[in-house]
């Protein structure tokens, strides 16, 4: 799939493909078993009857918890000392230098809908670093993948960041927090801000598919606050190795453990950063 926009360089050449991968089994893993829970989801897509909610607008459907089983069975039968952080199910603390971030469904709002736009997150972190990452877009039939210091890659494709180079001539995208309805000018200065000096931004709803998109040249930047390490650990990888720049609002090294990020290609995320915590001018931090 490509619009003109998205940074496509060859596929992994034959000489490439017979060098050992770090990580190699892990990541098979890993695809794997985002690929069972977009099975999954991709069956129960259009038919979802069981929905609860927890929060205001947090919903969880049986799609969930359905594809997260089938992720966390596939984990544990080859890593069953390896710890794990999902959504759904919580910690499950075994080897602390090695985490799997995992988000079964990432758009559980949009898929209770049947609005196509949701994505599997699955990521490891090995001594506090995120080495690989999986996203899988099963509805496009999109499998984003990375592994540190080997590129990011969509469909075996290799991807780029964009080179736009200018804030208006760049198309963003955001998401909404949960929590937006107790502070929703927090999230709402920076959007009313950045849709009147980008070319455009959009809010597709999955946090996982923004970083991805970032990563490929679609978008050329994202910024969003409140996310947990699930929804950014594997995104935030790919965008890192597709050339991109990745940090806080306030400029520090980002984690799946901060609160807000901003993703962008190299050229315009100052501005972008900088346009945001603008916005923000007398509003109460993020925390």
């Amino acid at each position: 799939m490509s619009n003109g926009r998205w940074a496509f360089s060859a596929s992994l050449s034959d000489k490439e493909s017979q060098l050992t991968m770090p990580w190699e089994k892990e990541l098979a893993v890993a695809r794997e078993a985002a690929q069972a829970a977009g099975a999954i989801l991709n069956r129960l897509f259009g038919r979802v009857n069981l929905v609860t909610k927890k929060g205001r607008i947090d919903l969880v459907t049986e799609a969930d918890v359905q594809a997260e089983k089938a992720i966390l069975d596939i984990i544990a039968t080859h890593f069953p000392r390896d710890s794990i952080l999902t959504e759904e199910a919580g910690e499950q603390r075994h080897l602390p230098e090695r985490v799997w971030h995992i988000d079964p469904l990432d758009g559980t709002t949009n898929f209770a809908h049947a609005f196509p736009v949701f994505a599997v997150s699955i990521a490891l972190e090995v001594e506090k670093e995120v080495v690989l990452g999986i996203v899988y877009n099963p509805y496009a039939d999109e499998l984003f993948e990375a592994v540190t210091g080997m590129g990011a890659f969509l469909n075996k494709n290799r991807i780029r960041v964009s080179r736009v180079s200018q804030l208006d001539e760049a198309l963003l995208a955001t998401g909404f927090p949960y929590d937006i309805h107790q502070r929703p000018r927090r999230v709402l200065a920076p959007f009313e801000k950045l849709i009147l000096l980008a070319q455009g931004v959009r809010r597709p709803g999955s946090a996982a598919i923004d970083l991805c998109y970032v990563a490929a040249g679609s978008f050329d930047g994202f910024w969003e606050p409140g996310l947990k390490p699930w929804d950014t650990a594997a995104g935030s990888i790919i965008v890192s190795e597709a050339g991109g720049r990745l940090s806080t609002y306030g400029g520090e090294a980002f984690t799946p453990y901060q609160r807000t990020i901003v993703a962008s290609n190299v050229h315009i995320h100052d501005a972008l950063r900088n346009a945001v915590n603008s916005a923000l001018d007398g509003e109460p931090p993020v925390v």
